[in-house]
Order: C-alpha cells, then sequence, then structure tokens
C-alpha cells in the first residue's frame, strides 16, 4: 500500500487559557484518526465549534498538538508543512498588488525569476478565468473574482497537499457552485490530496471521496465516516439530483443532526453563562 499522503494519528489539542488566578484548559478535538491517499479529496463536517479549523491548522503546522502525531507522506510533521498549499476562509490577497502579483507572490519569495514566475502567473489566471484581469488590483475584483485569485496563488505553487478552510463559504450560491466546479476540475487533472473543512454538507457530498463526521464540542472527535460513491467527473449542481446523493444525504445527516442541536445548546448555555 501506498504511504498516505496524511496520516492523523491519537490527535489532540487542548488550549491553556489564564485569567491571572485560575488556570482553564479547554480541549477542543481528540482521538482523531485519519488517513488521506494521495490525490483522495475528504472532507470534514461538524457543527459549529467542533474543531474542523484546528484539525486543520495542525495538519499545516500552525497549531502544534497536545497529543498524537501527524505524518505527511511517511515523514513526521515538525514544523510547517512545507508540501501543503493552504487557502483561508477569509481572503489574503494584498491589497497593494494587483492579481498577477498576487498570484505569483509565492514563486517570488522562493526566488523563481520574475519573467518565469510572470508567465506561470498568466497560465493560472487563464486556468481560473481570469485572463486580462492581470492588472486589476483586489479592491477592483468581486468576491468571485478574488477567490479565484486566492486559488491560483495556492496552486500555482503545486502543492502535494491542498487544505482548505472554508474556503467558499462567503459566496453567493451561484458563484460558490461554478467555484467548486472550478476546483474540481483543477483538483481532477493533478489529483493531489485535499483536506476541505466546511459545514455545508451538500457541498461535502458533491465534491469528496470521503466525509468524516465531527461530534460537537469541547471534546470533538470523528463519529462517522462516509465513502462518497458518486461517480466521476461531477458538477456540484446536477449531482445533488441523483438519488444516491440523496440517500447520501439522508444517511450523514441522521448523525450530524443531533451533534448540530448539541453545538447550538451548549452555544446557548455559554451566552447565558452556565
Amino acid at each position: 500500500m501506498k504511504t498516505p499522503a496524511i496520516e492523523i494519528k491519537d490527535l489532540a489539542c487542548t488550549y491553556v487559557s489564564e485569567d491571572g488566578k485560575n488556570e482553564e484548559h479547554y480541549t477542543a478535538v481528540k482521538d482523531v484518526n485519519l488517513n488521506i491517499a494521495e490525490g483522495e479529496f475528504v472532507s470534514i463536517v461538524g457543527p459549529t465549534g467542533c474543531g474542523k479549523s484546528t484539525i486543520l491548522n495542525m495538519t499545516a503546522g500552525l497549531l502544534q498538538p497536545s497529543h498524537g502525531t501527524i505524518r505527511i507522506f511517511g515523514e513526521p510533521l515538525i514544523g510547517l508543512n512545507r508540501r501543503a498549499g493552504y487557502m483561508f476562509q477569509a481572503e489574503n490577497l494584498m491589497p497593494w498588488r494587483n492579481a498577477l502579483d498576487n498570484v505569483i507572490a509565492g514563486l517570488e519569495f522562493k526566488g523563481v525569476p520574475k519573467s518565469e514566475a510572470e508567465k506561470s502567473g498568466k497560465q493560472w489566471l487563464r486556468k481560473v478565468g481570469l485572463a486580462g484581469f492581470e492588472d486589476r488590483y483586489p479592491h477592483h475584483l468581486s468576491g468571485g473574482m478574488r477567490k479565484r485569485v486566492s486559488m491560483a496563488q495556492t496552486l500555482i505553487m503545486d502543492p502535494d497537499i491542498i487544505l482548505m478552510d472554508e474556503s467558499f463559504s462567503a459566496l453567493d450560491i451561484q458563484t460558490r457552485q461554478l467555484m467548486e466546479n472550478l476546483l474540481l476540475d483543477l483538483w481532477s487533472a493533478k489529483k493531489k490530496a485535499v483536506l476541505f473543512i466546511t459545514h455545508d454538507l451538500d457541498e461535502a457530498i458533491s465534491m469528496s471521496d470521503r466525509v468524516i463526521v465531527m461530534s460537537a464540542g469541547p471534546g470533538s472527535h470523528p463519529i462517522g465516516e462516509f465513502v462518497i460513491d458518486l461517480p466521476r467527473p461531477r458538477d456540484v449542481t446536477e449531482v445533488r439530483a441523483d438519488p444516491r446523493f440523496v440517500a447520501l444525504h439522508r444517511a450523514i445527516w441522521s448523525v450530524l443532526r443531533e451533534e448540530v442541536l448539541k453545538g447550538y445548546e451548549r452555544q446557548s448555555q455559554r451566552r447565558q453563562g452556565k
């Protein structure tokens, strides 16, 4: 068997806070075990506050686990995950740089010659449907266009692993579906490992090979794993009418629904100071 692109074993993360008198511990996630194969698209869903982004940040090397191990292509993850590209929920474009200069920023930081970087950047802007917009600054672009620039900025680095944190959540539904299909088209060309965080169950099913369901926090952990056996290539709009999609949605929601209700109840208790 091939070495997994991502191997997560017994992972836990506990936050410690101090108010000057007492030390409080909050366990965001625990007992997380997950393997993601090279070329596999895996989504994690769960209620708000279940630690989805915490898992992603530990996989990126931005956050140190309290317990457990992460291996990247068989090697223990120490420091930043240099084999991963991270597409954040919030836009991370530099407002003083135009679209092309934003896309090639990572190549420039790596020392790639300007002319070579610009050639590659123009190719990637063309791939994401932004040919002719190279000179536009972020404030001149729509939300969907800025997301396309962010996607090109991530994928131009040719990462072996793509990490995505609610990357399309702020977009309107039509733009969102266009971006989802664009991502699937680009992913299918090279089949990199993808760990995708979303609160949208429809999005998770329509895009993924597997969907992992997390319990409500604190101490969130995986409580369900579903293989998405819908044929590829997929159109995220058309596939949602497939009877198998409906059956998968029903099965996953039957597990997720109770956890979402638990999450709402716990949030309400915290707001009331209980």
